[in-house]
């Protein structure tokens, strides 16, 4: 989610237990993670997905569109709002599995979980990351940063989603005189994660199928978000092919990728990322298009 919020009211949206707010930030979130809501992980449970939003506006929405059966196969948690309590909440959510497969595990008789349980407990995946392929991920086959957020005129219509081939972390980095260098450019590490190209497509193919407006392109994730054009022109210059801009995508991505699990960023737009014009904003329509595309997901993922 990006800046946009309105009060209740004004959001129009039954059932939510977040403010949109005038203050550019998201609403009303703790932050804290509630574990006792998140199904343990049970046979199969490689075949889980983590969702994760910013805020309870926004988790509604994907469990309204992920229908009754949600539980079988889907966690989803509103972590709060920014990089830092995304990949927080993300990673907590994450480290749960393994804790879950460690108490069946002592719940048998055993002081150390058995091979089945590592198994159950564990991503198949070995990418990067220091948890990656070490019997320590959790039982996740991917994780999912989704809400809404701001579009790029000319990429992403408001009102429309983005599914994003990149997240990154566009503030990240140092100012110079010369200008902006990423942390990429200044040699401390990488300021993006590659999406899990072949289920975006897929996902991006589906949704078009369904008669949803969508797109690829990044997705940036910013720590303050843009109100001014010129601002908007210098995330493109820093990152050309942006489509979509929202405050968690890569800090969830980065989890996911320190355990070795892949991930994608769902996007519906709620306003156009440039000046900041509040009567602009259509938070309850990027809310339902988010609910559509969360009922695709299921078909996406579960097919």
């Amino acid at each position: 989610m990006n800046e946009h919020r309105q009060d209740e009211d004004q959001n129009n949206k039954p059932n939510s237990n977040a403010s949109f707010e005038n203050s550019g930030h998201h609403g009303d979130s703790t932050g804290e993670i509630n574990t006792s809501g998140i199904s343990p992980v049970q046979a199969n449970s490689q075949q889980r997905v983590l969702i994760v939003t910013a805020v309870d506006a926004e988790k509604d929405a994907v469990l309204r569109g992920l229908g009754d059966t949600a539980a079988e196969q889907f966690d989803v948690i509103a972590a709060g709002v920014g990089p830092a309590s995304a990949a927080a909440g993300t990673s907590a959510t994450l480290a749960y599995a393994v804790v879950a497969a460690g108490t069946r595990a002592l719940a048998k008789g055993s002081t150390t979980p058995s091979s089945s349980d590592v198994a159950q407990a564990s991503a198949t995946s070995d990418g990067p990351g220091p948890l990656a392929g070490t019997g320590s991920s959790p039982a996740y086959m991917l994780v999912i940063s989704a809400g809404i957020g701001g579009g790029f005129p000319g990429r992403a219509d408001v009102g429309s989603l983005v599914v994003a081939d990149a997240m990154v972390a566009a503030d990240l980095g140092s100012q110079t005189p010369d200008g902006f260098l990423s942390v990429d450019e200044l040699g401390f590490g990488s300021s993006i994660v590659a999406a899990d190209a072949e289920l975006a497509a897929r996902l991006r193919h589906e949704l078009q199928r369904a008669g949803l407006a969508v797109s690829g392109g990044t997705a940036v994730t910013v720590s303050t978000a843009t109100g001014t054009a010129e601002t908007a022109a210098e995330l493109l210059r820093r990152v050309p092919d942006a489509a979509a801009e929202g405050m968690e995508g890569f800090g969830v991505a980065t989890a996911a990728q320190q355990f070795g699990v892949p991930a994608l960023e769902l996007r519906a737009i709620s306003n156009a990322v440039g000046p900041r014009d509040r009567d602009a904003w259509r938070i309850k329509d990027a809310l339902d298009a988010l609910q559509a595309a969360s009922s695709i997901l299921r078909e996406v993922i579960t097919s």
